[in-house]
Protein backbone atom coordinates (compact mmCIF):
# COMPACT_ATOMS: atom_id res chain seq x y z
CA UNK A 1 0.00 0.00 0.00
CA UNK A 2 1.35 3.42 -0.92
CA UNK A 3 1.50 6.09 1.77
CA UNK A 4 0.44 9.63 0.86
CA UNK A 5 0.48 12.77 2.99
CA UNK A 6 -2.15 15.26 1.82
CA UNK A 7 -1.69 18.81 3.13
CA UNK A 8 -5.19 20.29 2.85
CA UNK A 9 -7.13 22.62 5.14
CA UNK A 10 -10.58 21.82 3.74
CA UNK A 11 -11.64 18.82 5.89
CA UNK A 12 -14.55 17.81 3.66
CA UNK A 13 -12.51 17.80 0.46
CA UNK A 14 -9.59 16.15 2.20
CA UNK A 15 -11.78 13.34 3.51
CA UNK A 16 -13.44 12.77 0.12
CA UNK A 17 -10.11 12.45 -1.66
CA UNK A 18 -8.65 10.31 1.13
CA UNK A 19 -11.59 7.90 0.95
CA UNK A 20 -11.41 7.72 -2.85
CA UNK A 21 -7.68 7.02 -2.88
CA UNK A 22 -8.06 4.63 0.04
CA UNK A 23 -10.13 2.38 -2.21
CA UNK A 24 -7.20 2.31 -4.65
CA UNK A 25 -4.57 0.84 -2.30
CA UNK A 26 -3.37 4.25 -1.09
CA UNK A 27 -3.23 5.22 2.58
CA UNK A 28 -3.78 8.97 2.97
CA UNK A 29 -2.89 11.05 6.02
CA UNK A 30 -4.36 14.56 6.06
CA UNK A 31 -2.45 17.46 7.60
CA UNK A 32 -4.46 20.72 7.75
CA UNK A 33 -1.60 23.23 8.21
CA UNK A 34 1.45 23.97 6.13
CA UNK A 35 3.61 24.98 9.08
CA UNK A 36 3.22 21.60 10.81
CA UNK A 37 3.52 19.48 7.66
CA UNK A 38 7.24 19.87 7.00
CA UNK A 39 8.51 18.01 10.07
CA UNK A 40 5.90 15.25 9.72
CA UNK A 41 6.72 14.64 6.05
CA UNK A 42 10.46 14.55 6.68
CA UNK A 43 10.00 12.17 9.61
CA UNK A 44 7.62 9.78 7.84
CA UNK A 45 9.04 9.97 4.28
CA UNK A 46 5.76 9.04 2.53
CA UNK A 47 5.68 7.72 -1.02
CA UNK A 48 4.03 10.91 -2.30
CA UNK A 49 3.12 14.36 -0.99
CA UNK A 50 -0.07 16.05 -2.19
CA UNK A 51 -0.12 19.81 -1.53
CA UNK A 52 -2.77 22.49 -1.62
CA UNK A 53 -1.38 26.00 -2.15
CA UNK A 54 -3.65 28.11 0.06
CA UNK A 55 -2.80 26.78 3.52
CA UNK A 56 -2.72 28.29 7.03
CA UNK A 57 0.69 28.82 8.57
CA UNK A 58 2.76 28.19 5.43
CA UNK A 59 1.52 28.17 1.84
CA UNK A 60 2.00 25.13 -0.37
CA UNK A 61 4.53 26.77 -2.68
CA UNK A 62 6.79 27.67 0.24
CA UNK A 63 6.35 24.19 1.70
CA UNK A 64 7.29 22.65 -1.65
CA UNK A 65 10.40 24.84 -1.78
CA UNK A 66 11.43 23.81 1.75
CA UNK A 67 10.69 20.12 1.16
CA UNK A 68 12.43 19.53 -2.13
CA UNK A 69 16.06 19.61 -0.90
CA UNK A 70 15.28 17.01 1.79
CA UNK A 71 12.56 14.85 0.23
CA UNK A 72 13.12 12.82 -2.94
CA UNK A 73 9.57 11.56 -3.53
CA UNK A 74 6.95 13.11 -5.81
CA UNK A 75 5.38 16.39 -4.71
CA UNK A 76 2.08 17.02 -6.47
CA UNK A 77 0.29 20.36 -6.19
CA UNK A 78 -3.52 19.97 -5.97
CA UNK A 79 -5.11 23.41 -6.02
CA UNK A 80 -7.94 25.59 -7.24
CA UNK A 81 -5.44 28.20 -8.50
CA UNK A 82 -5.23 27.73 -12.24
CA UNK A 83 -3.02 30.66 -13.30
CA UNK A 84 -0.06 29.93 -15.56
CA UNK A 85 2.22 31.78 -13.15
CA UNK A 86 1.32 29.53 -10.21
CA UNK A 87 1.82 26.42 -12.32
CA UNK A 88 5.22 27.61 -13.53
CA UNK A 89 6.28 28.64 -10.03
CA UNK A 90 5.16 25.36 -8.51
CA UNK A 91 7.08 23.29 -11.06
CA UNK A 92 10.19 25.47 -10.75
CA UNK A 93 10.12 25.08 -6.96
CA UNK A 94 10.26 21.30 -7.33
CA UNK A 95 6.69 20.05 -7.80
CA UNK A 96 6.41 16.89 -9.88
CA UNK A 97 2.96 17.77 -11.21
CA UNK A 98 0.34 20.50 -10.88
CA UNK A 99 -3.29 19.35 -10.82
CA UNK A 100 -6.45 21.43 -10.50
CA UNK A 101 -9.08 20.45 -7.95
CA UNK A 102 -11.66 20.41 -10.74
CA UNK A 103 -9.85 17.42 -12.28
CA UNK A 104 -12.12 14.32 -12.28
CA UNK A 105 -11.09 11.81 -9.62
CA UNK A 106 -10.18 9.05 -12.11
CA UNK A 107 -7.82 11.43 -13.90
CA UNK A 108 -6.31 12.51 -10.57
CA UNK A 109 -5.79 8.85 -9.68
CA UNK A 110 -4.12 8.13 -13.02
CA UNK A 111 -1.70 11.03 -12.65
CA UNK A 112 -0.80 10.04 -9.09
CA UNK A 113 -0.17 6.47 -10.24
CA UNK A 114 2.23 7.77 -12.87
CA UNK A 115 4.22 9.53 -10.16
CA UNK A 116 4.18 6.48 -7.89
CA UNK A 117 5.28 4.18 -10.71
CA UNK A 118 8.22 6.42 -11.40
CA UNK A 119 9.32 6.15 -7.77
CA UNK A 120 8.78 2.51 -6.86
CA UNK A 121 6.19 0.55 -8.82
CA UNK A 122 6.15 -2.57 -6.64
CA UNK A 123 6.61 -1.21 -3.14
CA UNK A 124 5.51 -3.51 -0.32
CA UNK A 125 5.42 -2.02 3.16
CA UNK A 126 6.71 -4.14 6.05
CA UNK A 127 4.18 -5.42 8.52
CA UNK A 128 3.77 -3.03 11.45
CA UNK A 129 5.69 -3.96 14.57
CA UNK A 130 3.40 -5.25 17.28
CA UNK A 131 3.61 -3.15 20.44
CA UNK A 132 4.61 -4.82 23.73
CA UNK A 133 1.98 -5.71 26.31
CA UNK A 134 4.07 -4.74 29.34
CA UNK A 135 6.54 -1.93 29.93
CA UNK A 136 8.72 -1.20 32.95
CA UNK A 137 10.89 1.79 33.81
CA UNK A 138 12.53 1.37 37.20
CA UNK A 139 9.69 1.35 39.75
CA UNK A 140 7.00 2.06 37.13
CA UNK A 141 5.26 -0.98 35.62
CA UNK A 142 2.50 -0.75 33.01
CA UNK A 143 0.46 -3.70 31.79
CA UNK A 144 -1.56 -2.95 28.64
CA UNK A 145 -3.62 -6.14 28.78
CA UNK A 146 -4.86 -5.70 32.35
CA UNK A 147 -4.52 -1.90 32.13
CA UNK A 148 -2.73 -2.00 35.45
CA UNK A 149 -0.22 0.66 36.51
CA UNK A 150 2.05 0.20 39.52
CA UNK A 151 4.59 2.58 41.01
CA UNK A 152 6.96 1.11 43.57
CA UNK A 153 4.52 -1.76 43.93
CA UNK A 154 1.49 0.46 44.63
CA UNK A 155 -1.46 0.34 42.24
CA UNK A 156 -2.21 3.65 40.53
CA UNK A 157 -5.84 4.28 39.57
CA UNK A 158 -6.14 5.92 36.14
CA UNK A 159 -9.09 6.71 33.93
CA UNK A 160 -9.24 5.09 30.49
CA UNK A 161 -8.12 8.31 28.79
CA UNK A 162 -5.25 8.86 31.22
CA UNK A 163 -4.05 5.27 30.87
CA UNK A 164 -4.10 5.56 27.07
CA UNK A 165 -2.05 8.75 27.27
CA UNK A 166 0.48 7.16 29.63
CA UNK A 167 0.76 4.08 27.41
CA UNK A 168 1.36 6.23 24.32
CA UNK A 169 4.11 8.16 26.12
CA UNK A 170 5.63 4.94 27.48
CA UNK A 171 5.70 3.25 24.07
CA UNK A 172 7.76 6.21 22.87
CA UNK A 173 9.82 6.68 26.03
CA UNK A 174 12.73 9.02 25.47
CA UNK A 175 11.03 10.58 22.42
CA UNK A 176 9.27 13.94 22.27
CA UNK A 177 5.62 13.64 21.28
CA UNK A 178 3.85 16.81 20.19
CA UNK A 179 0.29 17.65 21.15
CA UNK A 180 -0.63 17.01 17.51
CA UNK A 181 0.84 13.51 17.62
CA UNK A 182 -0.79 12.64 20.94
CA UNK A 183 -4.19 14.02 19.89
CA UNK A 184 -4.07 12.07 16.62
CA UNK A 185 -2.93 8.85 18.28
CA UNK A 186 -5.51 8.96 21.09
CA UNK A 187 -8.52 10.39 19.29
CA UNK A 188 -7.90 9.79 15.62
CA UNK A 189 -8.50 13.47 14.93
CA UNK A 190 -6.33 16.35 13.81
CA UNK A 191 -5.40 18.76 16.58
CA UNK A 192 -7.18 22.13 16.26
CA UNK A 193 -4.61 24.06 18.28
CA UNK A 194 -7.16 25.00 20.96
CA UNK A 195 -8.03 21.83 22.87
CA UNK A 196 -6.10 21.66 26.17
CA UNK A 197 -7.25 18.20 27.26
CA UNK A 198 -3.79 16.71 26.66
CA UNK A 199 -2.22 19.31 28.98
CA UNK A 200 -4.82 18.66 31.67
CA UNK A 201 -4.30 14.90 31.44
CA UNK A 202 -0.51 15.34 31.66
CA UNK A 203 -0.99 17.33 34.88
CA UNK A 204 -3.16 14.53 36.32
CA UNK A 205 -0.58 11.90 35.39
CA UNK A 206 2.21 13.84 37.03
CA UNK A 207 0.22 14.19 40.23
CA UNK A 208 -0.71 10.51 40.39
CA UNK A 209 2.77 9.34 39.44
CA UNK A 210 4.42 11.53 42.08
CA UNK A 211 6.13 13.83 39.63
CA UNK A 212 6.98 17.40 40.67
CA UNK A 213 4.49 19.66 38.86
CA UNK A 214 6.82 22.66 39.22
CA UNK A 215 9.91 20.85 37.98
CA UNK A 216 8.78 17.58 36.38
CA UNK A 217 11.47 14.94 35.84
CA UNK A 218 9.40 11.94 34.88
CA UNK A 219 7.03 13.39 32.28
CA UNK A 220 8.90 16.36 30.94
CA UNK A 221 7.61 19.37 29.02
CA UNK A 222 9.86 20.24 26.09
CA UNK A 223 9.13 23.86 25.33
CA UNK A 224 7.28 24.46 22.04
CA UNK A 225 7.70 20.79 21.09
CA UNK A 226 5.64 18.55 23.37
CA UNK A 227 6.03 15.96 26.11
CA UNK A 228 8.54 13.21 26.87
CA UNK A 229 8.44 10.30 29.30
CA UNK A 230 11.97 10.03 30.75
CA UNK A 231 12.77 6.29 30.97
CA UNK A 232 15.53 6.68 33.59
CA UNK A 233 13.65 8.89 36.07
CA UNK A 234 11.63 6.20 37.87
Amino acid sequence: MYRIIFVEDDPELGQLIAEFLGRQDMQVQIIPRGDTALAIILAQQPDLVLLDIMLPGLDGLSLCRDLRPRYNGPIVMLTALDSDMNQILGLELGASDYILKTTPPPVLLARLRVQLRNVEPHKVLPAPRQPPQQLAFGSLCIDAQSRDVRLAGDSIALSTADFDLLWELACHAGQILSREQLFKALRGLDYDGQDRSIDVAISRLRRKLQDDSENPRRIKTVRQRGYLLAPNAW
